[in-house]
């Protein structure tokens, strides 16, 4: 990768829209929350914890990141959790980000629905004041969880659908199809509000289809097996469909073995609206401007397909078509001036 290429993705301004806040929860922050609300760690050092990230698979991942959200217990928890995450957007020049929410990981462990929103939703509001960072908010619903589970963490959050923009679906993919959601979702859209889905990352292309036709997404979250079935890459670049990819994460659950191997090109190359985002960065080692970096270095990406990756982040947003304009050009200035540079 040319200085050139690391300048312009650290130039270029990015949206983020595939990130778990629960996921962004540093050691360092974890012990300090654990101290501060007397929680013992199974863990004796910040090295120890780090350590622990060798994860064989997705459900291995998800043990711990479950465990580590507990010592999340107040309303000031929640801000400073996400408050830490805005201010590596602010390092990484990410000027929009959508975040995802699991209020089933903290009302199964008895802390109340607005208990996790409002500290969310207070430090969102401070990013948009204070750094100038747009965001929406999507509540996730955990598909390892029944249905009836989904429908009734959605009534609990009826109260604060102002706040919310929009639903998911994620945890762990095997077994537990998109189909399996189906009047859930149903439900979501009859409040008015768009729905994403996590498919095609460690479960087949045949959960894709069943996430654009059964729960109606207008994104899929991961999608990297996509390229598995010719007829699905081609319903996909035909819809324009974003798929928010999240290469570091592919790496660390095994999707892939390494960077090097990773799809992110070939699914450009077939034309899809792929983008890049960081998942679960403490625990996958890499905030969205390190996925970048690493896949220019490894996949060799051209200075044209960073901008590309870029581009497709605003394209796929939620933001007013205004806004994405505003981006979209802002991007195509900023790789100007490199090309001419060059």
């Amino acid at each position: 990768m040319s200085t050139a290429h690391q300048a312009l993705i650290q130039a270029l301004p990015k949206a983020e829209l595939h990130l778990h806040i629960e996921g962004s929860l540093e050691p360092e922050l974890m012990f300090r929350l654990a101290e501060r609300n007397g929680i013992e760690l199974p863990y004796p050092t910040v090295e120890a914890l780090r350590a622990a990230y060798d994860f064989d698979n997705l459900q291995s991942f998800l043990d711990l990141y479950y465990a580590g959200a507990g010592v999340l217990q107040t309303e000031q928890d929640f801000y400073e959790l996400t408050w830490a995450y805005l201010l590596r957007c602010r390092d990484d020049h990410v000027v929009h980000t959508e975040i995802f929410f699991d209020p089933q990981t903290h009302t199964a462990r008895g802390i109340a629905f607005a208990t996790a929103y409002q500290g969310i939703r207070r430090a969102l509001d401070d990013g948009s004041a204070q750094l100038g960072i747009s965001s929406r908010l999507i509540m996730s619903f955990l598909r390892h969880l029944s249905e009836e589970d989904g429908f009734a963490v959605l009534d609990e959050a009826r109260p604060f659908l102002a706040g919310i923009d929009g639903f998911g679906l994620d945890s762990s993919e095997v077994g537990h199809p998109p189909s399996k959601f189906a009047r859930l979702f149903a439900a979501c859209h009859a409040l008015g509000l768009p729905c994403v889905a996590h498919a095609g990352e460690e479960g087949p292309p045949a959960y894709v289809w069943e996430a654009l036709d059964l729960l109606k997404v207008c994104r899929i979250d991961h999608g990297v097996r996509a390229l598995e079935d010719a007829a699905l890459v081609a319903r996909l670049v035909a819809e324009r469909m974003p798929l928010t990819v999240c290469p570091y994460s592919n790496i660390k659950l095994r999707v892939f073995d390494q960077l090097k191997d990773h799809n992110l090109r070939q699914l450009l190359q077939a034309g899809l609206c792929a983008t890049v985002n960081s998942d679960d960065p403490a625990y996958f080692g890499g905030y969205v401007q390190e996925n970048y970096l690493g896949c220019a270095r490894e996949l060799g990406l051209s200075q044209a397909e960073i901008v590309q990756l870029c581009q497709n982040g605003f394209e796929a947003s939620w933001l007013s078509p205004a806004d994405k304009a505003h981006w979209l050009a802002e991007c195509t200035r900023i790789a100007a001036g490199f090309a001419d540079a060059v």
